[in-house]
């Protein structure tokens, strides 16, 4: 591909007014407005006695920060992206960067608790106006992690050295629902100073997260995956609180080692991936392992016994690749093994639990999605400010997602950084006529029918109750 003009044949000029540049944002927006993003948000959050007005009208800055996230912004300054050219004829309500942030930073802890009641009823409405989560009525899983995010401000509050020398981060955790035909979808989240350990406020996370998934349709079994910084006695009764089931990654501790030890060779079964896996201690790619199951492990037993759980240990083991099979001119004397456990009461047989606890790792998708998205940045000095830009962002996110499984198959399962390329930032010119508004969309767009597909569904009359 090359220029068609000479450049002195060509020129740009920032002057129409009847352009947008994302026009995905109008069948995107119309659904948050069936689902009742405004409407809950009215209802439940409250700024009352803040400064400078800077609680008013929270619905129309929630609506917002909401649709700049979802049309890629990451930091307060991104959100003035809203304000450019025809976009005041679309959406009536928006907020300046300066008013929004004003906003942010009147949030108190309390007031990011009303937030989340928000994201939660809000999941529940786009979950009954999208296939969200196909298949939940029979199994679901709920995935919860934490990640630390990078932040260079010294003043920033809540930022502090933790896991990693030198570097000041907050410390959010989320947790995650999906099903074995799903993308995730973002039960709940929370903000958490730097120095927090992995494991701080998980139960209540946990149990929150249940109930949301709940509250979305995951009526079949829902199991709860997790690594070994969840791997306690709290996580795990809150599971058993909820009926639900657990699959928790336990560390190689003297009483786990002691009993994987002792596990004979004939127990163990040869499985091969389809494709090479990344190794999560090493990052080697591996092809093959071996799976082993003690049937009857009880967890915990220095606490008291109402708080001591007996359920399978299944463990995975693969070659040591660091340690060489021949050294000098003598071969091994024994081949030297790398074990992985998880403590589950996963009914499946061994094999696919082993398979199912695996597929934990999508949640980390999930994350380096918000990292290249809207938590490319924590933007605000204040703690509570963050803690609220971090709920949006899961809101924006599931928004998305639902508008995703609303236009096509493929996008029901794509990242957000493609729904915001094939369905958002979409240009289009502004035409009158009738008192309507027609959107003159670029020809030949090739997502044209997928996002005719978004458009048609959220325009169409509500079905009859």
């Amino acid at each position: 591909m090359q220029s068609s003009h000479a450049a002195a044949a060509v020129s740009a000029a920032f002057d129409d007014a009847n352009l947008v540049a994302h026009a995905g944002l109008v069948p995107v927006m119309r659904l948050a407005e069936r689902c009742g993003l405004a409407r809950l948000t009215a209802e439940k959050v409250k700024l009352s006695g803040a400064r400078n007005s800077a609680g008013a009208a929270a619905d129309a800055k929630v609506t917002s920060i909401v649709a700049g996230m979802a049309a890629g912004a990451d930091s307060i300054d991104d959100l003035d992206v809203l304000r450019h050219g025809a976009m005041p004829t679309l959406f009536g309500g928006i907020r300046a960067p300066s008013t929004l942030g004003t906003f942010l930073r009147a949030f108190t802890h309390g007031h990011a608790l009303q937030l989340h009641a928000v994201h939660r009823r809000f999941l529940t409405s786009l979950a009954a106006h999208a296939p969200l989560l196909p298949g939940s009525r029979e199994k679901a899983f709920i995935d919860v992690d934490s990640t630390h995010k990078r932040v260079y401000g010294r003043t920033k509050q809540g930022a502090e050295y933790g896991r990693f020398k030198g570097i000041r981060t907050l410390h959010p955790l989320l947790a995650t629902v999906c099903t074995p035909t799903s993308r995730p979808v973002i039960a709940t989240v929370r903000m958490r100073r730097g120095k927090a350990a992995d494991s701080r406020g998980a139960p209540k996370l946990v149990s929150e997260a249940l109930a949301t998934a709940r509250g979305i349709g995951c009526t079949g079994m829902r199991i709860l995956r997790a690594d070994s910084q969840f791997y306690n006695a709290g996580v795990i009764a809150a599971c058993r609180r909820a009926g639900a089931r657990f699959s928790i990654t336990c560390g190689m501790n003297p009483s786990v080692r002691r009993v994987v030890l002792a596990i004979p060779d004939t127990a163990w079964q040869q499985i091969t991936y389809p494709t090479a896996v990344p190794d999560p201690d090493t990052g080697e790619l591996i092809s093959g392992a071996q799976v082993a199951e003690i049937p009857a492990y009880t967890a915990f037993t220095g606490r008291r016994k109402s708080e001591q759980v007996t359920a399978r240990l299944i463990v995975r083991r693969v070659r040591d690749l660091a340690k060489p099979a021949t050294v000098g001119e003598q071969g091994e004397l024994f081949p030297a093994w790398r074990y992985h456990p998880f403590f589950t009461d996963n009914p499946a047989d061994t094999l696919q639990a082993e398979r199912e606890h695996r597929h934990h790792a999508v949640v980390e998708q999930v994350i380096a999605d918000g990292k290249a998205s809207a938590l490319a940045h924590l933007p605000s000095g204040k703690f509570n400010a963050n803690a609220a830009w971090l709920t949006l962002w899961a809101m924006a996110y599931n928004l998305l997602r639902a508008a995703g499984a609303l236009a096509s198959a493929f996008h029901a399962k794509a990242t957000t950084a493609t729904l915001r390329t094939h369905l958002v930032r979409v240009p289009a010119r502004i035409a009158r006529t009738a008192r309507r508004l027609i959107l003159h969309l670029p020809q030949r767009w090739p997502w044209q029918d997928a996002w005719t597909q978004l458009f048609a569904t959220v325009h169409a009359p509500p079905e009859a109750p």
